[in-house]
């Protein structure tokens, strides 16, 4: 008998990054077209999907909560599990309790062809490849609100940083084509969503594998000219990209672009010359500081976000030190601060001088009360301009909330027609909770 041929609803529930909610998303369409019913995850559903993510301990330890979660709201439904630490622990995820079915980097895209073969009775199934097997293309997006949406334009990484296990998880960089990234933009336009976010594992890298192989038809250059032409797309954001693969012409090209806002979010790491040789980032401090001044020259309100570790291994006060005073003397607007943690099979794992972890949380503590002050300076300095916000659907205590271009938190009092609205403001003043009141112009 086939167990799931009555079993009609499902849903979804993610962790991590951007790119897994894009590729949630294009898992849940696949639900979609076969007459799945979309359920909250706080509801009960014959099939619970759970996309994984490994980039820190904490996710790995919140599956199992997740899994119990599904289970309270029906025992007898089926919980798969998905994405990265799918791929590089299965047997771990396979042996939490309710768990079903497994799959892996390049299984999570055929999940619907697996559903027909569970059965409760069975030990969970696992399918997962050869991580080396994952090097073909698998397009995706994700419409996370009316608002905006994520677009991947590239997946995996040929990048070997001693701290990180996404290339053991998504394999070699690959990216999609132009025809296709330009065509999934097209799709989102046409549902009326005003912002599109780019997303990948490293998307500087785009135009690798775009043709199965190592050839580039394609840059991200070409990219970024090609989307600011799709009709109908009011903002396009860049989520995230290196800094040695942030070109000049990158930069003076969203300075004069029709869509792409003044926003960059570089991740950094370390303000250690010699903590980024251990962790073989392919830049130098002294690089950063030239991409960061080079976008202010040309776009001075440009809000720039910084990815950074604490912890990791070897670095002594001093390297932490050098590292606070360098973000806190650079033109940045916030920051997205890591406290490292020990990844099996990665060369950081092995390396000697363990920070204990109640330095790492105290240096992370440091980094984010400066990623506060780092904000207000920057929210402080666009008051009295005049910007255009993204209206976002939520009611929050009488309030509507929205980003500026460059990224700057405001609010107003709540109106149902401004959803999904650009409207023309003045920054007028900060409030209490750290968002800007606005003026309707």
């Amino acid at each position: 008998m086939n167990a799931v041929a009555d079993k009609k609803s499902v849903a979804f529930y993610t962790l991590g990054c951007k790119l897994n909610f894009s590729e949630t998303s294009t898992i849940a369409r696949d639900f979609d077209k076969q007459g799945y019913d979309r359920k909250e995850f706080d509801e009960p559903a014959d099939i619970y999907v759970i996309n994984t993510c490994s980039v820190t301990e904490n996710a790995d330890k919140r599956f199992k909560t997740i899994v119990k979660k599904a289970q309270k709201q029906n025992k007898d439904a089926f919980t798969i599990a998905v994405g990265c630490y799918a791929q590089l622990k299965p047997e771990e995820l396979a042996a939490v309790d309710g768990v079903d079915l497994v799959l892996g980097a390049t299984e999570k895209f055929k999940i619907t062809d697996y559903i027909n073969q569970l059965s409760k009775d069975q030990p969970a199934q696992i399918h997962s490849c050869e991580i080396d097997e994952a090097d073909f293309y698998v397009g995706s997006y994700s419409i996370g609100d009316r608002t905006r949406a994520f677009l991947k334009v590239q997946d995996g990484c040929d990048y070997k940083c001693t701290y990180c296990t996404i290339p053991l998880a998504r394999g070699i960089s690959r990216s999609d084509t132009m025809e296709n990234v330009l065509q999934n933009a097209r799709d989102i336009a046409a549902q009326d969503i005003k912002e599109i976010v780019l997303t990948g594992v490293n998307i500087g890298d785009y135009g690798k594998g775009e043709f199965g192989n190592k050839r580039h038809e394609h840059t991200f250059l070409d990219l970024v000219k090609e989307l600011d032409q799709v009709e109908g797309i009011e903002r396009l954001r860049i989520s995230s990209i290196e800094p040695n693969l942030l070109k000049n012409e990158t930069i003076e090209l969203v300075s004069r672009s029709r869509a792409f806002v003044p926003h960059f979010h570089i991740p950094l790491q370390s303000g250690s010359n010699e903590l980024l040789g251990k962790m073989k980032r392919r830049y130098n401090r002294e690089l950063y500081v030239d991409r960061v001044a080079r976008i202010k020259e040309t776009m001075p309100d440009c809000c720039i976000g910084v990815d950074v570790i604490v912890g990791f291994p070897g670095e002594t006060d001093d390297h932490f030190m050098d590292t606070y005073k360098f973000l806190s003397d650079l033109d940045i607007s916030y920051l997205h601060v890591f406290t490292y943690s020990e990844r099996e099979n990665t060369e950081a794992a092995v390396m000697d001088g363990v920070v204990p972890m109640n330095v790492r949380k105290k240096r992370s503590k440091m980094l984010r009360g400066l990623s506060v002050k780092k904000r207000r300076a920057f929210y402080e300095s666009q008051l009295g301009n005049t910007k255009t916000v993204l209206w976002e659907a939520e009611n929050k205590e009488g309030f509507i909330h929205g980003f500026t271009e460059n990224y700057v938190k405001v609010k107003t009092y709540y109106n149902p027609e401004l959803v999904n609205e650009l409207q023309t403001v003045q920054l007028v003043e900060i409030d209490e909770d750290g968002i800007v009141r606005v003026q309707v112009l």
